[in-house]
């Protein structure tokens, strides 16, 4: 632990703004005489108690509830004190500084080092503590994180399975396995003499291939789970009038953008998340592609081929009203050609042919390996088959019981784990297998396992993580 992990701490543990409820939180060991300070008696422990939450002069700040959970039966694994009082700015205020004054007073009348500098938490301190204090692991910790953010419902449900260790039992699992077969090389390693092949009775290699195949059905859950999570860019492009903005407006069911017969009406970017079976989905509109004279108009253009290029998805609209006319198609050809330029190779691209409403006859070919669907955003016709294709782009399953929330960083964990775990089995494969290098790829694998629970790590990861909760978390 670094030296601020030791100092007490405070904060307004509630939203900013006004509301009926609002806590100030404190945290550290030995807090039994500020709670006496500040409350004027001891407290019950994990039992509320109604009382006057008082100033240094005695006069009454508010009235509210005092809540004490002694160390080590906390969130945090320190003594925890939380005063609930009415959830008022200024309220809440007067008691963080209250109680900033009282720690400052307590250290300079006693000297005593129980209170040495109680300061404001920082964003995410109170977490943090709790997983230096082995109440939660790395991936639970993030899990808060996940669940105050979750945009949809199966997201929050995601989250708070695990929250409760799903997720972790499954890593602690592979550790587990993996331990074994590592204890398994570094004994043939260390009695080389023993004409006993350690590795072979033991079946070393029928124990890697099962980790290998555990291991890729925790990475397709936690793939679901990182979709949860983070969602997908989509970006509609296409010439001006093609209905693009009609069709953010339909797949949002609300009038988000401007929609006329003028073409250029979208000048910028308009964004919505929406959800799909759970998944987040962040759709964007975008000026219509062309030549164009106007300054205005050429920086939204310019504005939308960025948002192309950093797409997970782009839906291609076609307006199969104008599709007989050489010039239009000639326009698009002349987009898909830039699109190929922009786009790597994984960004997959929908052609959407929109208003089938009025030419219904209209059925252009399909391009070769590519989704397409015609839909009309006027009246709704094809949306449906629009969201399965959106789904399948993204990668979505039917989402199952035991999908778990995940990050990106826990996916490319993974990843290292089943790179090396690779290694290792060409080793075991290769005719005399260099035992050596099959304990380091092994050992490795294990390290990036252990970097997802956060029982191999570094301060600089911790100190990212931490600093995207909210304060008072």
């Amino acid at each position: 632990m670094l030296a601020r992990h030791h100092d007490p701490i405070v904060a307004i543990a509630t939203a900013p703004g006004r509301g009926a409820v609002g806590i100030v939180r404190v945290s550290g060991r030995g807090l039994d005489t500020l709670v006496q300070a500040l409350c004027g008696r001891a407290l019950k422990p994990r039992e509320a108690t109604y009382l006057p939450f008082r100033d240094a002069q005695g006069q009454a700040i508010d009235q509210g509830l005092a809540l004490f959970f002694p160390g080590p039966h906390s969130y945090t694994g320190e003594d925890v004190l939380e005063l609930q009082a009415h959830g008022g700015p200024v309220v809440l205020q007067l008691l963080l500084a209250r109680c900033l004054e009282a720690g400052a007073a307590l250290e300079a009348a006693t000297g005593q080092p129980c209170l040495p500098g109680l300061r404001v938490a920082q964003p995410g301190e109170f977490t943090e503590r709790a997983f230096l204090n082995d109440k939660i692991d790395l991936a639970q910790a993030e899990a808060i994180a996940d669940l105050i953010d979750a945009s949809t419902e199966a997201a929050a449900r995601s989250a708070s399975r695990s929250l409760t260790g799903a997720f972790s039992a499954e890593i602690h699992a592979l550790r587990d396995a993996l331990i074994h077969l590592r204890m398994l090389v570094e004994a043939t390693l260390d009695f080389p003499e023993e004409e006993i092949d350690f590795l072979r009775k033991a079946d070393a290699r029928g124990q890697l291939f099962q980790l290998e195949q555990t291991l890729a059905q925790v990475m397709q859950r936690a793939r679901q789970g990182a979709l949860l999570r983070e969602g997908i860019k989509v970006v509609i492009a296409g010439q001006p009038n093609a209905g693009k903005s009609s069709l953010l407006n339909a797949l949002a069911g609300a009038e988000l953008a401007i929609v006329t017969p003028i073409a250029g009406t979208t000048r910028d970017k308009v964004q919505e998340t929406i959800q799909i079976e759970g998944v987040p989905l962040h759709v964007i509109d975008t000026a219509g592609l062309r030549d164009s004279d106007d300054e205005v108009e050429r920086i939204g253009i310019a504005r939308a081929w960025d948002a192309i290029a950093a797409a997970d998805a782009v839906l291609f609209l076609h307006d199969l009203a104008r599709w007989d006319a050489f010039e239009y198609r000639a326009a698009d050809a002349d987009i898909e050609s830039a699109l190929g330029q922009k786009l790597l190779s994984s960004v997959p691209v929908i052609d959407v042919w929109n208003k089938v409403d009025c030419v219904p006859s209209a059925l252009p070919p399909q391009a070769a390996g590519r989704a397409a669907v015609h839909l009309s955003a006027r009246t709704g016709e094809g949306l449906d088959a629009l969201r399965r294709i959106l789904l399948e782009v993204a990668g979505w399953q039917s989402a199952p019981e035991g999908v778990y929330i995940a990050r990106a960083r826990h996916v490319q964990a993974l990843g290292s784990v089943q790179a090396h775990l690779a290694q290792a089995a060409a080793q075991l494969d290769a005719r005399g297998p260099a035992l050596d290098l099959l304990a380091e790829e092994l050992r490795l694998a294990q390290n990036a396992l252990s970097t997802i629970t956060g029982e191999f790590t570094s301060d600089d990861l911790l100190g990212v993580i931490f600093s995207s909760f909210c304060i008072g978390k």
